[in-house]
């Protein structure tokens, strides 16, 4: 019966790898480049592309880094994953709710701690 690299991995390393896609996968979309566009530039297919956003175990290591130095020029693997980029957070601060309306005086007395 045939296992594939999934069936191998330990269910915390099957997670890093989930997280890992995950964090790659927010950068691209943060920096509004499409999977087929870093397929092109990192010379992978776009299949690949997507094995890497999803976590594929099967996915060699050198495809990852090309992908990587596509989407964040200059990063490492352990920058991906213990630092935060500010794409991403640029990003999430765009879809952060604000407010409709400066408050008045009255109302900045009320707050004022």
């Amino acid at each position: 019966m045939k296992r594939t690299q999934k069936d191998l991995l330990s269910t915390n390393l099957s997670r890093q790898l989930s997280d890992l896609g995950y964090v790659l996968a927010q950068s691209r979309i943060a920096r509004k480049i499409p999977q087929s566009e870093v397929a092109v530039r990192a010379n992978i297919s776009r299949n690949t592309v997507s094995r890497i956003e999803n976590g594929d175990a099967g996915v060699a290591i050198g495809q990852i880094l090309r992908y990587l130095d596509v989407v964040r020029p200059g990063a490492t693997l352990a920058d991906v994953m213990m630092k935060e980029d500010n794409a991403v957070q640029a990003m999430d601060n765009l879809r952060r709710p604000r407010r409709a309306r400066p408050l008045s005086d009255k109302e900045l007395k009320e707050y004022d701690f």
